[in-house]
């Protein structure tokens, strides 16, 4: 498998670069024209002709349609890396792929035996979170990914065809955006800033008396309007979510709307700067017959490299899960 992601990923990377230095693309835009090229089986005609042959040949080197999905979505992910260097935008950082899996397992301990579940991630970035859990449960049925970003949104789009998901991927500004379709659950990393438009925010009831309203709270907020009652979730929050000057109507709101069910903090080995460590987050919405739990399930997790302390930890969560959710 290491080495048909290798493959796939020298030819989306030599496609790509083809594509980027030929015509005024991005590495990420180029990326997404490459994989709209392999999922298809042709080169566009209204390029170039050097560069139609080229990735002609290419195309007819690529890896063929026995490729699984994990595969697919881990050369995307080297080449998403690899196009992200040309950003600074805190918002095109992508969810580590360990992280990914872990709230893949912990998606599916809140779900339990429940069917046809309706996902939306509201901050999707190039769906990769979104994919890896698809890739590891089959009671989704219905997935909702939104971003504001277009090229990310294509990336998204080329990724998930390729994987052989159908999503419903929507490019818009999900805190200014009001009525997302009711969904069961919502998994989310967070981007962490300032959002601009005041005036969108301003009958937010988690913006803070002083200064901008942080971007992470709005798009709390405002998904938090699509789950149903009885809902869950899970976002990767900054690990200054509740600290901060003005968290107090985030307390409020919480503490009207949800029930915490854990808070399990990442290693801070896996951020190269401390102040941008995140936590896993879970909740679940208020509805009929909705406890809070007896504990809720604080911890912090082991460096993902600490197999043994990281799968003893595994097994205090399944117990966890066992002793006091019961969905």
């Amino acid at each position: 498998m290491a080495e048909q992601t290798e493959q796939l990923f020298n030819t989306l990377d030599q496609m790509a670069t083809a594509i980027s230095q030929n015509i005024e693309y991005t590495y990420l835009d180029a990326l997404a024209e490459a994989g709209d090229i392999l999922f298809h089986g042709k080169v566009r005609e209204d390029l170039p002709e050097s560069l139609q042959k080229n990735l002609e040949r290419l195309l007819a080197n690529a890896p063929q349609d026995d490729v699984d999905r994990e595969t697919v979505r881990k050369a995307f992910q080297l080449a998403i890396l690899k196009g992200m260097k040309e950003n600074v935008q805190p918002h095109h950082a992508m969810t580590p792929d360990g992280v990914a899996l872990f709230v893949s397992y912990l998606l599916k301990k809140l779900i339990a035996d429940d069917k046809d579940i309706r996902l939306l991630d509201p901050a999707m970035g190039t769906a990769n979170l979104l994919t890896a859990i698809l890739n590891e449960t089959d009671q989704i049925a219905t997935v909702i990914g939104a971003e504001v970003d277009d090229s990310l949104v294509r990336v998204a789009y080329a990724m998930s065809n390729l994987q052989r998901h159908s999503l419903q991927l929507l490019q818009m500004d999900s805190i200014r955006q009001q009525g997302f379709p009711e969904v069961d659950a919502i998994v989310s990393d967070l981007p962490v800033g300032y959002y601009p438009h005041d005036e969108v925010v301003a009958d937010f009831q988690t913006r803070p008396e002083q200064g901008r309203m942080p971007s992470e709270y709005a798009l709390f907020e405002n998904s938090w309007q699509a789950l149903k009652e009885g809902g869950v979730a899970i976002y990767l929050i900054p690990n200054t979510m509740f600290t901060r000057e003005g968290a107090e109507f985030l307390h409020n709101f919480v503490k009207n709307e949800a029930v915490t069910l854990g808070l399990l903090q990442l290693p801070e080995t896996m951020f190269k700067n401390e102040q941008h460590a995140k936590s896993i987050w879970l909740l679940q919405k208020n509805g009929p017959g909705v406890q809070a739990p007896p504990q809720a399930l604080f911890a912090e997790l082991p460096s993902f490299s600490r197999a043994e302390a990281l799968s003893d930890m595994v097994e205090r969560i399944n117990e966890w899960f066992e002793q006091f959710f019961d969905k």
